[in-house]
């Protein structure tokens, strides 16, 4: 029988691969490979979840009210410029799609976060990718490759996978040399790994701009993933766009109860940044000291590192053999890193684990 055929751009698409949560032999494993919080989440947010779960039968409130104006409150910014969605992700999309579609183009890093192409394809638009420059955003790669289709422009900061930071001076020159009516998205899923002003700035930098959209989660450092929620920030109009394709009721009533408790627990915010910056450290020294056998970590503000195999021991032989040893990083061939480990900073036990078993596999590829 013949049935519906989708359109050409969406037949082309690759789905989303996560990374895996799971060895072949589905075993316990330490879970190096999506960047969440090895520390979970606040226990106030434990707990808000719990309790607004009592209330099932009842739609969540649809503009999320309560909890944007917690996150104006604690960021000094508009509720009314905010908008909440299934993570950032789902304001990724709806960017692409109320500002581009067949024929539009969507600028992005090489080496960026691959919801970028595909929030482009879902649309119609042309995903176009600019030079990176060892691995980190290069501002005037992006400049050269802005047409007069370019509608978009998507740069995380920190970076994802690579976890490189753009200082704001150069973001800065981005925004003035590009065009009025072309949108830039600063992603900061990683926004609290950095110092409190590094994370305030581009949010002050929208306060006066009418095409800058900033874009958080609290998947990352507040341990929220599995309710997925995100916010955005942009001037009124922007915001009314997406708001107009958004889903109804986005947003569970336990997870705005959680995302409002987590807000209010900087303290654990706190706690969960100097951990990340102590090991992110540490695991740094450990890969410099591979680096005769030719592994190098690109320099991260993050809560991860991007290992590079130029030796003996390659990404994919080193992902395996991690694998076999109960450790489950990020191999990123799909994202032209086919020679790269992407590693999820973990706790203690787990960061000396998984340097201790790169150790065991370059001696054994000497």
């Amino acid at each position: 029988m013949t049935g519906p055929t989708p359109k050409p751009w969406i037949a082309a698409m690759t789905p989303y691969k996560a990374g895996r949560a799971k060895t072949a032999s589905g075993g316990p494993v330490v879970k190096l490979s999506s960047n969440e919080n090895p520390l979970g989440t606040s226990v106030d947010a434990e707990r808000a979840l719990s309790e607004a779960r009592g209330s099932l039968a009842r739609y969540p409130d649809p503009a999320s009210t309560a909890l944007r104006e917690a996150i104006a409150e604690l960021n000094e910014i508009e509720a009314e410029r905010i908008i909440c969605g299934t993570g950032s992700d789902e304001i990724l999309h709806l960017a692409a799609g109320a500002y581009a579609s067949a024929g539009d183009e969507i600028l992005y890093v090489r080496y960026g976060f691959t919801v970028y192409p595909l929030s482009a394809q879902r649309v119609g638009a042309t995903p176009v990718e600019a030079a990176d420059t060892d691995y980190a955003t290069d501002i005037d790669a992006l400049l050269a490759a802005i047409t007069p289709k370019t509608r978009v422009i998507f740069l995380a900061n920190p970076n994802n996978p690579t976890g490189t930071y753009t200082p704001m001076t150069e973001i800065q020159r981005l925004h003035d040399a590009m065009p009025p009516d072309c949108l830039l998205v600063i992603d900061q899923a990683y926004a609290e790994y950095l110092e409190p002003d590094e994370a305030q700035a581009p949010l002050e930098l929208a306060h006066n701009a009418s095409n800058i959209l900033i874009t958080r989660t609290f998947s990352k450092i507040y341990g929220l993933a599995a309710e997925r929620i995100g916010w955005g920030y942009g001037p009124a109009p922007v915001i009314d766009a997406l708001n107009r394709i958004r889903a109804p009721f986005n947003v569970t009533t336990a997870g705005q109860a959680a995302a409002m408790a987590a807000l209010a627990d900087q303290g654990f915010v706190a706690k969960s940044r100097a951990h990340n910056r102590k090991w992110r450290s540490w695991l740094t020294n450990r890969i410099a000291a591979m680096g005769n056998a030719g592994l190098r970590a690109i320099p991260s503000e993050a809560n991860f590192l991007l290992i590079l195999f130029e030796g003996k021991l390659t990404a994919e032989q080193a992902y395996e053999g991690l694998m076999e040893r109960d450790f489950i990083t990020r191999w990123l061939p799909g994202q032209q890193l086919p020679h790269a480990l992407r590693i999820t900073i973990g706790t203690e036990d787990e960061t000396r684990g998984v340097a201790a078993a790169l150790e065991e596999l370059v001696a054994a590829h000497l």
